[in-house]
């Protein structure tokens, strides 16, 4: 489980099948073999790290789901330690598990914030509302618009510094993980009425 606030902005060292290995610092303090790590948005185990960095494996399921699968040697990646119950959370309760990725759209400046509009299914949308939580990438945002194919979030100038957002060009794919708690209402509900129970 994890906050959706970045710790670190990583470098991928190397990328095969199954596996991947990132350059990093501040994510491996306090941080033992077999321990979760949010890269992009998706909940890694840590096989292996030194004092450069750290290896994790990568799930044929991973590659399917987010966009790990679209990295190279240099791109730079978001990086959370998992949650200590004991702390602060502020962001969101963000599981790490991705559902889908969306697409970026479009950066447009807003005196200074800047507005990030993504393309995202319709399965995903469904989930999300005007002013819920969502993480993108790993990052814990606040939904600020939404269409039938579309949404936006506003990105504060801590956000713009601290994660690889704005290093993300148009036609990038960005992992979605929408609010836990929406899914499980859903569910329930769907559940309920499928039994006929009003």
């Amino acid at each position: 489980m994890f906050t959706g606030i970045i710790e670190e902005v990583g470098t991928v060292g190397s990328v095969s099948e199954g596996d991947i290995a990132i350059a990093a610092k501040r994510v491996l303090w306090g941080t033992n073999l077999g321990d979760s790590i949010s890269v992009n948005g998706v909940d890694l185990t840590a096989k292996f790290f030194d004092e450069d960095g750290f290896q994790a494996n990568v799930m044929p399921e991973t590659y399917r789901r987010s966009n790990l699968g679209d990295l190279k040697p240099g791109d730079k990646v978001n990086l959370e330690r998992s949650l200590q119950l004991a702390g602060r959370i502020s962001g969101h309760l963000v599981r790490g598990v991705v559902e889908a990725t969306g697409t970026l759209q479009s950066f447009t400046n807003e005196s200074d914030a800047i507005i990030m509009r993504i393309a995202a299914p319709a399965e995903i949308l469904h989930h999300m509302i005007v002013k819920g939580p969502v993480a993108i990438d790993g990052i814990s945002l606040t939904v600020t618009a939404k269409a039938s194919d579309w949404f936006e979030v506003s990105l504060v100038q801590y956000t713009q510094e601290n994660t690889n957002l704005q290093t993300r060009k148009a036609g990038a794919r960005l992992n979605l993980e929408t609010d836990i708690i929406a899914r499980y209402v859903e569910q329930m509900l769907d559940d309920r009425f499928a039994a006929g129970v009003a």
